[in-house]
């Protein structure tokens, strides 16, 4: 049978982009359809715009700390508008650049809604289109309770766009997202509010990681809430936006942002025509090599709800590309993937927390230091840096790290290169440590918790 590509692509967020440029350098015919922007969640409404959202709110700590170095700084202010304009040029020039990519690498770029209508079709903008493999990879969407004046709420895809600085914030969700929009709406210098209904919140993350961060978002002046939900929003005449709480309680705020989970976007994606399985969130189940349970259908990324980053996307659609055009059959790990929380102070974590490897090992040793970084000896600042390493008893070897502190995200991704080559707690000590920075303490923690 002649099909029109040998390859489609529905998704051009990271992972689908990449397969796409890999696979046409084969030689392979290759589209790929989106829907919305080149690049996904992370260039337009995630890791990217986020962190220069970060960069822009840590600035007002930032200038508080120039005292204590002899600096005087004047009057200043914050112009949201410019910030938001600015952001906005610097995604449209990253459009450009993934148009280019895909333009050079010979992919045919296709604006629209796919809908797959078979195993090898699919139906966009009222063309029929037949592909050997299809590869889905449309990521995740915000996800919104359903609850009285949900519609009065916005997601972290509205954030970014938002034509006027709030002034009151309420964060709903206790995720990764969550906190990290609420140290960005502080630092800007809203008065934020974050709730969340279990005990405490980034569930998943290292213990120590979960109760330092707390700390310091209280010590910033952030009201976080746990054991708490929204039963009811209700809009104002002014704009403004009234909550009522499961504890009865209610909150007045500019506005309430939904960071509940995102969850697989497969609605009228037509799975059901080619038959591919799915799960109870709607994820597309695949196997270790990202193939559905129809041979020739794969996805990869956050709609297959395995791990929602966009390294891991990227990594995940390089192995596609060695399974299907380089006859190498490659599994993407899963395993140890270090992570950032861009959180305020930020979270950097790689491996197993404590409470893992204690599940999976006989003897764990634990090493923690909780300082106060250089820095802040002359700013004042009473922030604190954790760095926690989780060590096998056993074999020495090192399990996880794990740091909440300035930059944790960038020594992270050093430390994942050791965790994964399997680096022992004796070769952490044998390394000379760069003096004086924090990271110094990786491997010069020497007396275990309790020990």
């Amino acid at each position: 049978m002649a099909f029109d590509y040998d390859l489609f692509v529905i998704g051009a967020g990271s992972g689908g982009v990449r397969a796409s440029r890999m696979a046409a350098a084969t030689g392979a015919r290759v589209a790929v359809a989106e829907e919305r922007y080149l690049g996904g969640t992370c260039v337009n409404v995630g890791c990217v715009p986020k962190k220069l959202l970060v960069y822009a709110s840590h600035f007002s700590e930032d200038f508080e700390d120039a005292a204590g170095f002899g600096w005087t700084v004047g009057p200043r202010s914050f112009d949201w508008k410019k910030l938001i304009a600015n952001k906005n040029t610097e995604i449209e020039r990253l459009n450009g650049i993934y148009a280019k990519l895909l333009d050079g690498a010979g992919v045919e770029r296709i604006e629209g809604t796919a809908k797959i209508t078979g195993p090898q079709s699919v139906s966009i903008g009222g063309r029929e289109i037949t592909c050997e493999n299809l590869l889905v990879a449309p990521g995740a969407w915000p996800f919104m309770p359903d609850l009285p004046g949900i519609e009065h709420a916005i997601t972290s895809n509205e954030a970014f766009y938002l034509e006027e600085m709030p002034q009151r914030v309420v964060i709903v969700g206790g995720g990764y997202i969550a906190v990290e929009f609420a140290g960005i709406f502080n630092g800007m210098g809203a008065q934020v509010t974050q709730l969340y209904r279990g005990e405490l919140f980034l569930r998943g993350f290292d213990e120590d990681c979960r109760t330092t961060l707390e700390t310091e978002m209280r010590k910033k002046g952030i009201d976080l809430r746990f054991g708490t939900d929204v039963n009811r929003i209700e809009a104002n005449a002014d704009g403004s936006r009234t909550l009522t709480l499961t504890s009865g309680d209610t909150v007045d705020c500019d506005i309430v942002m939904y960071a509940t989970g995102r969850v697989p976007k497969v609605e009228g994606l037509g799975l059901e025509a080619a038959g591919v399985k799915q799960g109870k969130k709607g994820e597309i189940l695949v196997d270790e090599f990202s193939r559905t349970n129809v041979p020739s259908v794969w996805a990869i990324g956050d709609v297959t709800d395995r791990l929602q980053l966009t390294p891991m996307a990227i990594a995940e659609a390089m192995a596609f590309v060695q399974t299907l055009y380089h006859d190498n059959p490659t599994m993407p790990n899963h395993a140890n993937v270090p992570t950032a929380v861009f959180s305020q102070p930020n979270i950097g974590t790689v491996g197993l927390t404590e409470a893992e490897a204690r599940e999976r090992f006989d003897e764990v040793v634990i090493f923690r230091e909780t300082f106060r970084a250089m820095k802040h000896t002359l700013t004042g600042s009473d922030e604190k840096t954790m760095m926690k390493l989780v060590v096998d008893g056993d074999s020495d070897r090192v399990l996880g790290c794990h740091m909440v502190g300035p930059d944790a995200g960038e020594m992270t991704q050093g430390l994942g290169i050791a965790i994964q080559c399997g680096a022992t707690k004796a070769q952490f000590d044998a390394t000379v440590g760069i003096h004086p920075t924090s990271a110094e303490e990786w491997v010069t923690m020497r007396t275990p918790v309790g020990g």
